[in-house]
């Protein structure tokens, strides 16, 4: 299993949004995520953007075995404008990132900076990450139809409210939007944060409705560790990922759990 979603980080290289009384108020490096890996069929993690890309790269470059791939802020090129941008990508050539990530409440908050990279991306076929808070998967789609040929991946299956809100209808709705689009691929993670106490029976039902919507080649697996902490491990968060997946066969589970993420990262396998 590839595991798309992990963070690495340090409260005293900024991080302003992580709170001094938080479990999160630590480092976490490469060797905490060694240890949180350890009698897990995981093959390797996507280190996504809690570091500046260059430092994202070196972290790959030091420990392959742990880090496949990064994806790296997109709001930190924003500044620069395109051609800076396209030129870095440019100089990192192979070691580029695998993706850049995009996040905010919605899309119209994002720094329109940023949203200006976003041609770039398509047109080096690099993935577009995003992270936002409402209608992620909405935004997803249309970001896709703007920009041909770009892949647009949504985290933690787009930001759900709890399944015991009124709003998840509106949710389900979001994900046929999504599946009509067929460069929007879907990342299965963060349920143990978002979803906390929701018998795993309903975890799983979500989990089904977007594997069988999208289809297990747009469907990646990931832990959001170490966020997931104050509610689990990391093999649990990965087990939470997984609940739904029970009726593939076992070649469609595979490429949700590893194929998948070679594809759409450009990873090597």
């Amino acid at each position: 299993m590839i595991d798309c979603h992990v963070h690495l980080w340090d409260p005293a290289e900024g991080f302003p949004w992580i709170r001094p009384e938080s479990e999160h108020h630590r480092a976490f490096d490469e060797h905490d995520l060694e240890r949180s890996g350890a009698g897990l069929d995981v093959s390797g993690a996507v280190l996504v953007d809690t570091g500046e890309t260059l430092a994202l790269r070196d972290i790959r470059l030091r420990r392959p075995d742990l880090a496949v791939g990064y994806v790296a802020n997109l709001h930190v090129h924003g500044a620069g404008g395109p051609e800076p941008f396209r030129g870095l990508l440019r100089e990192l050539g192979d070691l580029r990132p695998n993706g850049m990530r995009l996040g905010g409440t919605s899309w119209t908050d994002t720094p329109e900076s940023a949203r200006a990279l976003v041609p770039v991306l398509a047109d080096v076929g690099l993935v577009l990450e995003l992270n936002l808070h409402r209608k992620a998967l909405t935004a997803a789609a249309d970001a896709a139809a703007r920009h041909p040929g770009l892949t647009v991946v949504v985290d933690h299956l787009g930001n759900p409210p709890n399944l015991r809100a009124p709003a998840a209808v509106e949710w389900y709705r979001e994900v046929e939007r999504a599946a009509a689009s067929p460069d929007v691929v879907v990342k299965i993670s963060g349920l143990l944060t978002q979803q906390h106490g929701v018998p795993p029976r309903r975890i799983a039902h979500m989990v089904r409705h977007v594997v069988d919507a999208l289809g297990p080649d747009r469907c990646l697996i990931g832990s959001d560790w170490p966020i997931c902490l104050p509610r689990g491990s990391r093999a649990e968060s990965l087990a939470a990922s997984q609940l739904g997946l029970a009726h593939l066969a076992d070649d469609q589970r595979e490429r949700v759990r590893h194929t998948t993420a070679v594809r759409v990262y450009g990873l090597d396998g």
